[in-house]
């Protein structure tokens, strides 16, 4: 048995997460928020962490933190340059994974987000990334917990 604590980088451009993990699911945890992309590289470089619980929406942080490029986007929406921006910040989790990825992370990465009706769109993602789990944003703390300890094999 592990006594020693999860340590979990909460990427999110809010405060919620962090607001409900720290408050519901506390003990054994300790909790580090980065809230961008960016952030959550700094961090992760700086002391490795066990577990990341990432946001999949990001609407709240300036357009120029946004991951992606958004020209790229743009041309991929046939120049509509509000839907691009939409996708990038509605799937903006997708982006910070991918960042954390390639700068070496390989830990597991919890996304907040509601895959039930997506099933397909999940199994895809953790098809090409198998440390990958999601948990819905309406999950209660026992879920969330038991979530976080099976992806860092202390279940």
């Amino acid at each position: 048995m592990n006594d020693l604590p999860v340590d979990i980088v909460v990427v999110e451009d809010g405060d919620e997460y962090i607001t409900n993990l720290t408050t519901f699911v506390s003990e054994g945890m300790e909790y580090r928020q980065a809230k961008s992309g960016a952030h959550a590289r700094q961090l992760i470089a700086q002391a490795r962490p066990d577990l990341v619980y990432l946001d999949m929406r990001f609407d709240r942080i300036p357009e120029e933190e946004l991951l992606g490029d958004i020209a790229q986007l743009t041309a991929r929406f046939n120049g509509d340059v509000a839907r691009a921006r939409r996708f990038q910040q509605d799937n903006q989790g997708l982006f910070v994974l991918r960042e954390l990825r390639d700068a070496g992370f390989a830990g597991p990465v919890i996304l907040s987000y509601d895959f039930s009706a997506e099933e397909r769109r999940f199994a895809a993602l953790r098809a090409r990334d198998p440390a990958l789990r999601y948990c819905p944003d309406y999950a209660d703390a026992n879920k969330i917990r038991a979530t976080i300890l099976e992806a860092v094999g202390r279940a």
